[in-house]
């Protein structure tokens, strides 16, 4: 009889409102939820134009020629850090000997 009672619940479930789609207790006059149609854009739904300018060469020369000089400053920075921080690995490590 339990299984009977099992197999049947789960066979109505499939037939089930989900709770959000109810109507709250006693207020059938609630608004319904709007369905997003616009959930994809269409096929040939084009952006707007831009109303920027795009970047002239040559400023985009000097922006890239900035970010790698800003880089190998970086690296730079990073190589004389490290070189004497394994110097006094390498002491430690003899020291302890």
């Amino acid at each position: 009889m339990a299984v009977a009672l099992v197999i049947a619940g789960c066979a109505l479930g499939g037939c089930s409102v989900s709770l959000s789609d109810m109507p709250l207790l006693g207020s059938s006059e609630a608004p319904a939820k709007p369905k997003e149609a616009d959930a994809f854009p269409a096929v040939n739904d084009l952006p707007a134009n831009r109303e920027e300018a795009v970047l002239a060469p040559s400023e985009r020369n000097k922006i890239e020629q900035e970010l790698i000089a800003a880089r190998e400053r970086q690296a730079n920075a990073n190589a004389g850090a490290a070189a004497p921080a394994a110097g006094t690995a390498a002491a430690r490590t003899a020291a302890s000997r």
